[in-house]
């Protein structure tokens, strides 16, 4: 639906999210009584900036929690300034092109610097430090004036996405700095990045439509809908918005949660698109399709709660499983490579169960302390890792890279 035309009104049971929001960024609790919101109402005219992972609100809540000592903040907050990425002294490693995938693959210095201006920008926002400041944005600018391309095999597409929606975070948080160079990077956005990410999204890589697993559609769509809000671009922010909801491929919500359950004690469950191939793509996908509505939500948009909280039901099912738990399953076919050759998932595989990503703060903040949700799994698996770190606590590979983490820090209400 366009940014100027009314969205669907909801019914008189949902809540809206316009209704839900506070005055300074969502610092205020909002009373969800238990309802169902499916969609909200007509979204802005304009963006709210900062408005994706975190708005005002959150940076406000943490600089005050954090300054008062008190806990999960000032724990989540001991976690960051522990990381080397935040360091005002970390030196970035542009390059012109970054390959991900294939022979010379050189993409590491991007995953890692955008750790470190992310990092170093949440230090400057709740530490008042010009010196993390000052290192996110020679981060930023240096990569906006080399880089011109993202290249590679098919994982090029997944780094055009995982890193455009990181990067464009990380850019939100310093638009306002002097010394950042909004509009040379926000040029690179769009020149580098978002060719990729739509080029994934209409074609897949001339493969069947089912052939990508879900996080492939869903870091190109939270790419697309970062550079939208970034950019001030309603079309590209639309165009991630349908996609979650009525898109051909695996990221669209009942595409990436294509069963529905209910265990024995009474909890809906959903059946993520991944559990029959690993539990670290499984928890992956959380943390994408987690950002995306996050994002949205700061904008106005309710995803979060679309289709009857389809994703909620999926994030009590992957964490319910990943905890030790027995989860039903029904059998997941899909079509495979240019002709759709068929492949079946019987069972739910225990590869990787119980993997640590920081992505669990985010969801349970969110269900349970937003909308005071009975999340009951979800809270276990958030508490049982906190506090969340990010890029640099989780292994040097990819895989650590694939989400911003500190959610302790920044979601705790």
């Amino acid at each position: 639906m366009s940014r100027t035309s009314p969205h669907q009104h909801l019914q008189h049971t949902e809540v809206s999210r316009r209704g839900l929001l506070k005055t300074a960024g969502g610092l205020t609790a909002a009373l969800a009584l238990g309802a169902t919101a499916t969609a909200a109402d007509a979204a802005p005219a304009t963006f709210t900036h900062p408005g994706m992972l975190h708005n005002w609100g959150d940076i406000n809540r943490a600089r005050v929690r954090v300054a008062a000592g008190n806990d999960p903040w000032l724990s989540g907050w001991n976690r960051l300034t522990a990381n080397a990425h935040s360091q005002s002294t970390w030196t970035p490693r542009a390059t012109a092109t970054i390959i991900r995938g294939g022979d010379g693959q050189n993409y590491p210095q991007l995953y890692n610097d955008i750790a470190a201006a992310y990092q170093n920008a949440l230090r400057w926002h709740i530490g008042g430090t010009e010196a993390n400041a000052a290192c996110a944005a020679r981060i930023l600018n240096a990569w906006s004036a080399t880089l011109t391309s993202v290249t590679g095999n098919a994982d090029r597409f997944l780094a055009a996405g995982i890193y455009g929606w990181e990067f464009a975070n990380a850019a939100e948080l310093m638009r306002d700095y002097s010394g950042f160079d909004l509009a040379r990077f926000q040029d690179m956005m769009v020149r580098v990045f978002y060719p990729l990410n739509n080029q994934f999204l209409t074609g897949h890589n001339d493969a069947c439509i089912t052939n990508y697993w879900a996080n492939w559609d869903l870091c190109n769509m939270a790419s697309i809908m970062a550079i939208g809000i970034l950019n001030n671009d309603a079309a590209k922010y639309d165009q991630a918005v349908n996609y979650f909801k009525s898109g051909a491929g695996n990221g669209s919500i009942q595409h990436a949660v294509p069963f529905l359950h209910t265990d024995a004690d009474g909890y809906a469950l959903g059946q993520w698109q991944e559990s029959g191939r690993d539990q670290g793509h499984t928890v992956m996908g959380m943390g994408q399709m987690g950002a995306l509505c996050e994002m949205a939500w700061n904008q106005g948009d309710d995803l979060y709660s679309y289709d009857g909280r389809r994703f909620m039901k999926a994030a009590q099912y992957v964490a319910k499983y990943n905890l030790g738990k027995s989860v039903p399953f029904t059998t997941y076919t899909w079509g495979t490579g240019q002709n759709c050759a068929q492949q079946s998932h019987t069972a739910i595989s225990s590869a990787s169960r119980g993997q640590v990503r920081p992505v669990w703060a985010m969801l349970h903040y969110h269900y349970n302390r937003r909308l005071y949700l009975d999340d009951k799994y979800i809270a276990q698996m958030c508490f049982s890792v906190a506090p969340e770190g990010g890029g640099g606590d989780y292994g040097s590979t990819s895989g650590g890279y694939d989400q911003l983490g500190f959610g302790t820090l920044m979601y705790a209400k």
